[in-house]
């Protein structure tokens, strides 16, 4: 049915009324039995139908009927057409939520709100289908089941699947790289944290080094200096 023009019983209702084709070359060119062809040509089938014309829609050229109608074992072969139409795409809408996982939306909400804080509130509602009411709801806990929910991965409840679940949070987490430089480290590197540990032996590998102790300058004595201020003494007061 590929091959099949457009509006196939319209188009055999045309080629039957305006051209002396055999039945058996509609029914081949139409993808019809030659039995619905011969039904429209006594009227019984595809009463009320207007004929399409093949030749207007560019699906077949005035020569090809011709040499149709001039050899009865001719099988009429559909123009292709020299205008390509680009394809429409589609937009993706809402996903779509059986009525049986309604209910577990705000359980998967909670569960993404406390796993993955980074996600955006544009992504929960992508992931699980819910709306910005009920996701800020959950998350200030003021949805009327509250007390009721408890945490439940999405891709179990079959809200999502998990590669859609690991595409948001890589690409949620695109930013928070930048957000723990200004925070500082906080995790030791891998060629500290995988070295080999060696057992302390000394009291230099427990307690470290001691510093060194001072140098104590000798007091460098001078006798006509301390001499000098005992003449300068008055021993008789």
């Amino acid at each position: 049915m590929s091959n099949a023009p457009l509006m196939p019983k319209a188009t055999a209702v045309w080629l039957v009324e305006n051209t002396s084709l055999a039945f058996d070359q509609i029914a081949d060119f139409c993808k019809l039995h030659p039995l619905e062809v011969k039904g429209i040509a006594d009227g019984e089938v595809a009463a009320g139908i207007r004929g399409l014309d093949p030749i207007t829609s560019g699906q077949l050229t005035r020569e090809e009927i011709a040499r149709g109608e001039r050899d009865p074992a001719h099988r009429l072969s559909l123009s292709v057409s020299k205008v390509k139409v680009p394809e429409v795409k589609r937009a993706r809408g809402p996903r779509y939520t059986p009525l049986s996982r309604r209910q577990d939306r705000p359980n998967a909400i909670l569960w993404l709100v406390r796993n993955h804080p980074e996600l955006k509130d544009a992504q929960v509602m992508r992931l699980v289908g819910t709306t910005k009411s009920t996701l800020k709801a959950v998350r200030e806990r003021t949805h009327w089941n509250s007390a009721a929910l408890a945490p439940m991965d999405p891709v179990t409840l079959g809200l999502c699947s998990q590669i859609d679940l690991d595409f948001e949070v890589n690409r949620a987490a695109k930013d928070r790289p930048a957000a723990l430089e200004e925070q500082g480290q906080t995790l030791q590197p891998a060629e500290i944290t995988t070295a080999p540990y060696h057992e302390p032996t000394t009291t230099e590998d427990v307690f470290g080094k001691s510093p060194p102790a001072p140098v104590e300058e000798e007091d460098q004595f001078d006798a006509d200096r301390v001499f000098g201020r005992l003449k300068n003494v008055d021993f008789d007061d």
